[in-house]
């Protein structure tokens, strides 16, 4: 197993059940409430804006539950993963949303041969997706074949800045110890676990992940034909991305604990295709 996608599969296979099973990503109640929305696109909301009558697609949606929270938010969904895994969770919890979900088992890469060109007003992609991609400039042209011209790419990401820090210091000090820039070699991982508590023991341990460096992204983006519309940067994240050095906020997210302005710990990014 030596290509990234048949290793990052395997591991996302794995997690995929759990993360369901999980009181992070409480499933349950997105049956119990019909209003209820994923913290993530709760966040997103102000700068989301109304979506309403929207054809939109989730890139790496894994489980889908923001996938269902922009569903929930009016615009009509599809959800696209690699992980077949990943996907049955997905369409249970549609199932138990009532919601109205079309999901496509692909990689990024392949999803203009897996859906409609030129079709979606709206190009969705969450927290921790585009470092599991090697290269940035072909997810941008993704992006913008995907797109309606006039069409509209939403990301919210954890800061290249935050994947470059060490993340297990005992002390207050940040370390850019992980390459800030894309470079053609992987960071390859060992973990033992994944970001939700849980007891499971895993087997598919390595994981391979890139970073892009916000100009990386801008640049891509733009030589793809977008235009940049929107780019801002957060002092919180929706996981303790940073062990013992965070304090959880009010939402969910959480935030460095010593002098978090310091740190940008995510972005917003927005840009449209440009009309030709």
């Amino acid at each position: 197993m030596t290509d990234y996608r048949d290793v990052n599969r395997a591991n996302w296979d794995e997690r995929a059940p759990v993360h369901a099973a999980s009181a992070g990503y409480d499933l349950a109640a997105f049956a119990r409430d019909p209003a209820h929305l994923s913290d993530v696109v709760t966040f997103d909301r102000p700068l989301l804006g109304d979506i309403r009558g929207l054809r939109g697609i989730h890139l790496q949606c894994h489980i889908g539950t923001d996938t269902v929270s922009l569903a929930r938010l009016g615009a009509t969904m599809t959800g696209l993963d690699f992980s077949p895994a990943s996907l049955i969770e997905a369409r249970r919890l549609a199932e138990l949303a009532g919601a109205d979900i079309d999901f496509v088992e692909s990689d990024v890469y392949g999803a203009p041969d897996a859906l409609e060109n030129g079709a979606f007003d709206l190009v969705y992609t969450g927290i921790g997706a585009i470092g599991w991609l090697p290269d940035i400039r072909r997810w941008a042209r993704v992006v913008a074949t995907l797109l309606k011209p006039g069409g509209r790419l939403f990301i919210r990401e954890g800061h290249p800045v935050l994947w470059s820090l060490q993340d297990d210091r005992k002390d207050d000090l940040l370390v850019l110890d992980f390459p800030y820039f894309e470079h053609e070699e992987p960071v390859i991982w060992q973990e033992d676990g994944t970001y939700v508590e849980t007891d499971h023991t895993f087997v598919h341990t390595t994981t391979h992940s890139w970073n892009h460096g916000l100009g990386e992204i801008v640049t891509a983006l733009l030589d793809a034909g977008m235009t940049l519309t929107g780019l801002v940067e957060h002092d919180t994240v929706p996981w303790e991305a940073l062990p013992g050095a965070m304090t959880k906020q009010p939402g969910g997210e959480w935030q460095l604990t010593d002098r978090p302005r310091r740190l940008p710990h995510t972005y917003t990014l927005q840009a449209v295709r440009t009309a030709v």
